[in-house]
């Protein structure tokens, strides 16, 4: 394993929470540890954010489960609902070690 994939296993571990990737369909329900950072202060109007949401997740729960995330699937964290917008392949060298899930929404 790299350096990125290690960085990323430890920010997991410690920062880390449980979330849902879903098919638009409903079907295929991946459980994953992610991380999203909160928001900026520059991100927030009337102490809502404003901005997408964003969380980091390892490659592993989701190459198990032979699923690949693209715009509109769902993200479930806790009892907030995104819809997938893009997702965006990490690499450690010549391997996907992880993806960056970008969402709007949070109904």
């Amino acid at each position: 394993m790299g350096q990125i994939t290690e960085t990323r296993k430890r920010l997991l571990a410690r920062s880390g929470r449980q979330m849902v990737l879903t098919a638009r369909d409903g079907s295929n329900p991946v459980t994953l540890r992610a991380y999203a950072p909160p928001p900026q202060s520059s991100q927030l109007a009337d102490g809502m954010p404003k901005a997408a949401f964003i969380a980091q997740t390892l490659a592993d729960e989701l190459n198990a489960a032979n699923v690949t995330p693209r715009a509109q699937c769902y993200l479930q964290d806790g009892p907030k609902t995104y819809t997938l917008t893009d997702a965006t392949p990490v690499y450690d060298g010549a391997n996907i070690c992880g993806w960056t899930l970008i969402a709007a929404g949070g109904d």
